[in-house]
């Protein structure tokens, strides 16, 4: 599959210069966690000499919010955090992903699937580990399948299309382990097939999917670092699978750091209440001091000490990354709003 690229970030490929991406999903507005994420991702970039580019991932159909995007790029800015070129959105330009779904389909490797959720999850033989994520026991796979394609269908929709309303596209996930190496987390090997089996490609609504979306977006921008949450190493296989099939490359290195729980061990959501940076920012609280939290969460510092961003990107060290879950506390939240 020919991909385009952008004309800078092609000449940045020719000379040799990394590039990366802050991603934010306008679905909600950026809390803590995801503040300590970005700004590792940045961190590095800067001081490594990567371009760093800032897409707004605005696929994911109703969950989308109004004005979160604004307030995604204010909380960033606001942080200190900035990047090369204005901002992208995903939605201003779907036939990159129409282009890759119709070369998955002229290989034969996608399906149409009408499958809904509860369906797939009536349809376990056991329990899974992860309660979001179901693994796909087949339902509409083609009887025709191979090792791993099947014949292209003759009715195929045509181009400019993701596919037809009220059927998602899953991709035909051979059996057998990706193998890859996360620059943090060391030697992967994932078996998609028994993991997550066929996943989907483009969804009901004729939208490209996540795993797609990124991939497609990621080799158009020319990016060889993906810094991101460790929720999402399991993901990397498949978008793996997706960089061979449609034939894309340099294939990425991978950063997963460890993601920030709520002292219940979940991962950080509403349900821990309101840990929102605009939040924190309509309390009056500084970004030296949300910085001075990150750079203990980070092993920068021992103790919690406003910082300002320059300092933090000075001395921030990749190796001293704690390998751990973040957990946070009440004395977190004390210590931001001047309570200690």
């Amino acid at each position: 599959m020919l991909i385009q690229r952008d004309t800078n970030d092609a000449d940045q490929m020719a000379n040799g210069q990394p590039i990366t991406r802050l991603a934010p999903s306008p679905t909600g507005a950026l809390h803590l966690g995801n503040a300590r994420t970005f700004l590792i991702n940045w961190t590095l970039a800067r001081q490594r000499g990567w371009r760093v580019r800032c897409r707004i991932e605005d696929l994911d159909g109703p969950r989308v919010k109004r004005g979160a995007d604004r307030g995604a790029i204010e909380d960033l800015i606001w942080l200190g955090l900035d990047w090369d070129g204005p901002p992208t959105y995903q939605r201003t330009d779907l036939s990159p992903y129409i282009a890759a779904v119709d070369s998955l389909r002229a290989e034969g490797r996608i399906y149409p699937c009408t499958c809904s959720r509860s369906q797939v999850r009536h349809a376990q033989s056991a329990p899974h580990a992860d309660t979001h994520e179901l693994r796909y026991p087949g339902t509409c796979r083609p009887l025709t399948v191979s090792s791993h394609q099947i014949d292209p269908p003759s009715d195929a929709p045509s181009p400019n299309r993701l596919g037809q309303k009220g059927s998602a596209l899953r991709l035909i996930v051979p059996e057998g382990t990706v193998e890859f190496t996360d620059v943090l987390r060391g030697p992967q090997s994932i078996n998609v097939q028994r993991q997550i089996g066929d996943f989907i490609v483009a969804t009901k609504q004729e939208l490209p999917a996540y795993n797609l979306a990124v991939v497609v977006d990621d080799a158009r921008a020319g990016v060889t670092d993906v810094v991101r949450g460790d929720d999402l190493l399991r993901a990397t296989a498949r978008q793996i699978l997706l960089y061979q099939f449609l034939q894309l490359e340099p294939l990425p290195r991978y950063w997963h750091v460890p993601l920030v729980f709520g002292p219940d061990g979940r991962r950080l959501a509403k349900r821990h209440g309101d840990t929102r940076l605009a939040w924190y920012r309509s309390q009056g609280v500084t970004p030296q001091r949300v910085l001075g939290l990150l750079a203990y969460w980070c092993g920068v510092r021992p103790d919690r000490q406003p910082m300002q961003i320059g300092h933090f990107r000075d001395i921030f060290s990749i190796e001293r990354l704690p390998p751990d879950l973040v957990v946070f506390g009440e004395e977190d939240h004390n210590w931001l709003i001047g309570k200690v």
